[in-house]
């Protein structure tokens, strides 16, 4: 009894062990490039700091996702570049002509992969992403919103495009 046991138990394993689900993450951006700088996105938009932002969620989903390593210039063997196009606004809601209940945050984002000989072996243009968030009487409270939009965009694009990187897309 034992020992039939120990037999399904192994059958078990082997199915599980081979039928080929494996879970997202892992692995190198590419397969030559396991190293890996960032430059801080250019900000072409009218938002401050959100070249920043976009670039901290790139980095944190890098080193959250995959087994490259975020260093130096010096020592990568591939740089990540780009700049933040815009990040636009629309209205979603009004209680009044004059008062606006909720936005749309909209960016857009170019991001290229340049290995160490220069060559461009990943990129993608006009990237884009929203966020809605609740409008504020406040001034204080609605910049604090409207950096929470951008931040929250930031991750988003930064999960889909490390995802778009480690699957050859």
């Amino acid at each position: 009894m034992k020992t039939l046991k120990w037999g399904v138990c192994v059958c078990v394993c082997v199915v599980f062990a081979s039928c080929g689900y494996r879970f997202e993450g892992g692995g190198y951006l590419k397969k030559d490039i396991t190293r890996i700088s960032v430059r801080v996105l250019e900000n072409k938009s009218s938002e401050t700091g959100a070249g920043m932002a976009f670039t901290n969620a790139l980095i944190s989903e890098i080193l959250l996702k995959t087994d490259t390593q975020v260093v130096d210039a010096n020592t990568a063997s591939g740089v990540i570049e780009g700049r933040v196009n815009s990040i636009t606004f629309a209205t979603l809601s009004r209680s009044t002509t004059e008062s606006v209940l909720e936005r749309r945050v909209y960016a857009s984002v170019d991001l290229k992969l340049i290995d160490r000989q220069g060559q461009v072996v990943w990129s993608v243009k006009n990237f884009t992403s929203n966020e809605d968030y609740t409008v504020s009487e406040d001034q204080v409270s609605d910049d604090s919103r409207i950096r929470e939009a951008v931040d929250k965009i930031a991750n988003r694009m930064a999960e889909r495009l490390t995802s778009s990187m480690l699957n050859n897309f």
